[in-house]
């Protein structure tokens, strides 16, 4: 039976172990610093924290990654190579990287350490991802959520550096590591703040039970008494175009992949990961089971596969927007 890892974010050690307990194949995780993605307050490891999971990950077969995934700033450099040294030093499985510098940094140091090209690298082609390979000998990358099913296949065939992909979570519509929006309206860039919208930037105004958001002052969203306030980012903001008011680029929804599961495992996707490293414990147990659950199932029997509804309910109750969408892989439209 051909075999997919699953893998699940873990923004806390009981967050790690809820993935590991669910039936996750490995966890990603990140350090307290800039040096990772989702350096949120509250979340992600310190020393103790990752000595524990990682004892409690390899105990029981399971591998932990490491996300270093925001770009070196030059007056801290040393930050960066200082974090993917802690990495070795606490018992990583592989590194998760997007700087080619910290790349180079690794494949020299520590030539025996296990590279992951992060979704920040934004690899979308062959040729980018076989340069990672030819360079710095990558042996997995992960793809941004933008590249339609036939383009996944087509990349799977040409090159020999194993293929991971979202199955389930946040939907980001622009390429990963190349959006500017956030940049543009906040200052500060996703690649290294690692969010979308950060806390210094939002604001919430409630006005005769109405709520209005704004990033940076600018009025991205406007919700009526009772509706659901979602999570504000420009690029999922309503604005009135040409007299109508809606959502410009993309509406709040979620990538949900069971459905298409057939299809990734005879591709020979090698790894189908969860987006979430700050989300709740309990968005970690749910999903990770859900997902187990259907990748076994797929796996065992890819032709007679079919999502189960209760698969489907707990997904749904775990989606931004309370909407999911397969159009990150499928688009007719196109």
């Amino acid at each position: 039976m051909k075999t997919i890892d699953l893998v699940a974010p873990a923004g806390s050690l009981v967050a790690l172990k809820a993935a590991i307990d669910k039936g996750a194949d490995a966890v990603y995780l990140g350090l307290k610093n800039a040096t990772n993605a989702r350096n949120f307050g509250g979340l992600n490891f310190g020393e103790a924290d990752i000595r524990a999971g990682v004892e409690y990950a390899h105990a029981r077969n399971r591998s932990v990654l490491f996300a270093i995934n925001t770009y070196p700033q030059t007056r801290a450099v040393q930050e960066w190579r200082s974090a993917l040294d802690t990495a070795v030093k606490m018992g990583a499985d592989a590194v998760i990287l997007a700087d080619p510098g910290l790349m180079a940094y690794a494949r020299d140091k520590h030539p025996e350490l296990r590279l992951h090209l992060s979704v920040q690298g934004s690899a979308t082609t062959v040729d980018a991802i076989e340069l990672m390979r030819e360079q710095f000998n990558i042996k997995r990358a992960v793809l941004p959520r933008v590249l339609t099913l036939p383009e996944i296949e087509k990349i799977v065939r040409q090159t020999s550096v194993e293929i991971e992909v979202f199955g389930f979570g946040s939907l980001c519509v622009m390429a990963e590591g190349r959006c500017l929006l956030s940049s543009y309206v906040t200052g500060d860039s996703p690649n290294n703040k690692g969010v979308c919208s950060p806390a210094h930037a939002v604001s919430w105004q409630e006005e005769n039970h109405t709520m209005y958001a704004r990033l940076s002052g600018t009025l991205i969203d406007i919700y009526a008494p009772g509706e659901p306030a979602g999570y504000p980012t420009l690029c999922k903001g309503r604005f009135e175009v040409e007299g109508e008011l809606d959502y410009a680029l993309e509406e709040p929804t979620s990538l949900n992949a069971i459905g298409l599961l057939p299809q990734l495992v005879n591709m020979g996707i090698s790894a189908i990961k969860i987006e979430g490293r700050q989300r709740s414990p309990n968005y970690v147990s749910q999903v990770v089971g859900t997902l187990r659950a259907a990748l076994d199932a797929a796996l065992k029997d890819p032709v007679r596969y079919s999502p189960r509804a209760d698969w489907m309910s707990t997904l749904a109750k775990h989606a931004e927007g309370s909407q999911v969408t397969q159009g990150a892989f499928e688009r007719p439209w196109k």
